[in-house]
């Protein structure tokens, strides 16, 4: 039993510690400081602020993870610490996108973006145009006004396939 929970405990910090160079290596979904990514910067993975990042300074990081995860404190993570930890990390990055978006659109500055704001957002960066006629550009194959199954299933696929794989009907 001591011997599971040790293997389980090592694994789950190489686990940690392996998130670190992740998050170094940054792009969308990997934790870097992209638009989408979030996660650490290198000031945060430099603990000792000298300039360059060295193996201890990213068990650092890995170990004060593993202590953020580890809710009841008793060096152990179970699932329910883990899923926590999990939609914490979730929460905080669509906050920050929410945070990004309010900042981005909100001209008035009252903290709340309208549907005047938000399409003028949309058009400052190029915007893609009105959400319902790119619907029907995209889905109305035979262009008379209407979806039919047939369409947006043949649609959806195709975006699937140019997206990197097919997607199923979600």
């Amino acid at each position: 039993m001591k011997k599971t929970k040790f293997l389980t405990g090592a694994l789950i910090a190489s686990l940690l510690m392996g998130s670190a160079a992740a998050y170094a290596a940054g792009g969308p979904g990997r934790g870097g400081d992209d638009r989408r990514g979030g996660g650490v910067s290198f000031e945060q993975l430099d603990l000792n602020g000298d300039g360059s990042v060295t193996e201890a300074e990213l068990e650092g990081q890995a170990a004060a993870r593993f202590t953020t995860a580890d809710a009841n404190g008793d060096g152990l993570l179970s699932v329910d610490e883990l899923v926590a930890r999990a939609k914490a990390q979730e929460d905080e990055r669509r906050t920050n996108g929410a945070e990004r978006m309010i900042t981005r659109a909100d001209t008035d500055g009252d903290g709340l973006v309208s549907m005047a704001e938000m399409e003028a957002a949309a058009d400052e960066r190029g915007g893609r145009g009105d959400p319902g006629a790119r619907f029907f550009r995209i889905f109305d194959e035979n262009d008379d006004g209407t979806v039919s199954q047939e369409e947006f299933d043949t649609a959806r696929a195709e975006l699937g396939e140019r997206r990197g794989g097919p997607r199923g009907n979600n």
